[in-house]
């Protein structure tokens, strides 16, 4: 008896030895960590500065009456950029979770909040990463423009025919207008497949190689544009541009278009409602002063952007200056501005060869900055889905991923790829659908989560409280801003035709569905929460709260929102309840 009574007990223990074995190895790798703040800095400011500053800021600028556009830019900055850029990031830190189950954790019925599918749009349409290794420099043609005007077939975005606008759209992009895509251009193919290539080893090994990298990335293109702008104000003809992009038009104002681009560039320039500053955040360690980080972040971003515009109309007010032209008919948009006017300034330069190889290096640095940062988002967004199977397998996962990115970024470099490119810029996650996840975001965190438990958790993070004008932010200014701005952009949607843009048939069955599908996924999920009907509002049990018994709202001294009981004090609550039925009984 004893023998087999020892027998069972060493067998026991060894069963128990082999299943806690057997956890030990289900059980996920435990998360990574930035080394320190400055990795975490440059990963942050490499994702929300990109070409948008460079080549959309300045643009929006002149467009919308010069520094009067200052105005309602640093409107929507403070009101809704800030508070929402803080939010997410501060959410990330709290909850050391990705895009998805960072809101999991706080609200699981805003779980599904299309942070990722706004994610994979912005680094799909990015083929400027590969347009910048195939451009070559243009000082090899002749320096006269042709004054004549161009054949609406031929240019579609511009007016005048110069050997860089001949060279991009002849050589580089091939532009066909016809009803079709047409067929990929093969040497653009090979530049992107190298773009993912670069993509993937920068990220495979997750932050312990992001961090690295962004060392270089993220700030050698402020050498490239300081260097510019030194030429640039030297050129004759300068005070004019500059002139002209600053010169204030009060008119502009009154035009609730100003307020709409101001209030899309802000969103898409500080890369909000996309997943990727949560994904980011979540990185760092809980103590971290996230809240000066963000404050110092926002203020690099915006003053790059209009340093960027002092840098691009130096030089377009040198190029009006030679041609005798006046600025309304040099000043262009989107990829034309870094891919014709930039390069008109290169070849001024002595050894403009070395010039152009570096420029170009720093656009492919901007693109690819943001490109392998929303990737990393969405692996991020995937592993905390789970990660007992995808933790061990992210360089597997981050593969596939390019591979899946590269094939659906092939529609972008055939003959009419650029139309799709036009077409996703402007409907893609650029306004529409970044302000509606925006009140969404808002809405959950202050009303539903509860902003006075909210601002306790970034106590607890970093040592005080921040502005309490935040708080009001979030409970009323910046919905209420989102919510007026995404009902004047849906009745007054830009139209795709054009006096002087070829426009396919097939963009205007192409734009609304790239505006509703990230939209509809919210109340889609939101119904389906509502249908299970329990804890669809609780907060994890796991999440420290610094004053659990706290109001979760308060107005004026008023309670709004009475306190939440976690999730585990819930479930004991039923379970004694149900123990105390059954003893009754």
């Amino acid at each position: 008896m004893e023998e087999s009574r020892d027998g069972g007990i060493a067998n026991g223990e060894a069963m128990e030895t082999e299943s806690q074995k057997g956890s030990t190895e289900k059980r996920p790798e435990a998360r990574e960590k930035w080394t320190n703040k400055t990795e975490f800095l440059l990963s942050m400011a490499g994702e929300i500065i990109g070409l948008g500053n460079v080549w959309r800021f300045p643009y929006l600028c002149y467009k919308n009456g010069g520094g009067v556009f200052f105005i309602p830019y640093f409107i929507f900055l403070f009101f809704c950029g800030i508070p929402v850029f803080f939010l997410e990031t501060a959410l990330g830190q709290y909850t050391s979770e990705g895009g998805i189950t960072a809101w999991r954790k706080i609200c699981p019925m805003f779980e599904v909040n299309c942070h990722n599918i706004s994610a994979a749009y912005t680094g799909l349409h990015r083929p400027d990463a590969d347009w910048s290794f195939l451009y070559n420099e243009t000082d090899k043609y002749s320096d006269n423009y042709s004054m004549s005007f161009q054949n609406e077939s031929e240019f579609p975005p511009f007016k005048l025919i110069s050997p860089e606008q001949e060279y991009w759209f002849h050589r580089m992009l091939r532009v066909a207008n016809s009803g079709g895509l047409g067929s990929v251009n093969a040497d653009l193919a090979m530049c992107l497949l190298l773009a993912w290539v670069i993509c993937y080893f920068c990220i495979f090994k997750g932050v312990k190689t992001t961090g690295k990298v962004v060392y270089f990335t993220a700030t050698f293109p402020y050498l490239m544009l300081f260097i510019l702008f030194i030429r640039g104000v030297t050129l004759p003809g300068a005070a004019t541009g500059i002139t002209y992009y600053l010169y204030p038009d009060i008119s502009k104002l009154s035009n609730p278009d100003v307020w709409r681009d101001a209030g899309t560039q802000v969103f898409f320039s500080y890369a909000v409602c996309q997943g990727v500053l949560t994904a980011l955040g979540s990185y760092n360690k809980y103590n971290n002063d996230c809240y000066k980080d963000c404050i110092a972040l926002c203020i690099l971003n915006s003053s790059t952007s209009i340093f960027a515009g002092f840098v691009v109309f130096s030089i377009l007010g040198f190029m009006a200056h030679q041609l005798g032209l006046p600025m309304e008919d040099i000043a262009s948009s989107g990829p034309g501005l870094a891919f014709i006017a930039y390069p008109r300034a290169l070849s001024l330069l002595p050894g403009p060869q070395f010039w152009s190889v570096l420029f170009f290096f720093m656009v492919l640095l901007l693109g690819l900055d943001s490109q392998f940062v929303c990737v990393e988002s969405l692996a991020t967004a995937l592993t905390d889905l789970f990660p007992g199977v995808l933790r061990k397998r992210r360089e597997l996962l981050v593969l596939k991923i390019a591979v899946i990115c590269f094939l659906l970024g092939l529609p972008f470099i055939t003959k009419g790829g650029f139309h799709l490119f036009t077409v996703m810029d402007t409907y893609g996650p650029s306004g529409t659908n970044l302000l509606f996840i925006a009140c969404f975001e808002t809405i959950v965190v202050a009303w539903v989560y509860g902003a006075n438990r909210f601002y306790d958790n970034i106590e607890d993070m970093i040592g005080y409280a921040p502005f309490p004008v935040l708080k009001y932010c979030w409970l009323f200014i910046t919905p209420l801003i989102c919510a007026a701005t995404l009902l004047y952009n849906l009745m007054g949607s830009k139209s795709l035709s054009s006096a002087d843009q070829f426009v396919p048939d097939w963009s205007y069955k192409l734009a609304p569905l790239l505006t509703l599908i990230p939209m509809v996924c919210i109340p889609v999920f939101l119904f389906i929460s509502l249908g299970t009907g329990r804890g669809i509002i609780t907060p994890s049990s796991d999440l420290k709260q610094l004053r659990p018994n706290s109001p979760r709202l308060t107005l004026f001294n008023r309670v709004i929102i009475k306190p939440q009981r976690s999730q585990h004090i819930q479930e004991d609550g039923e379970e004694k309840a149900n123990k105390e039925h059954t003893s009754r009984v």
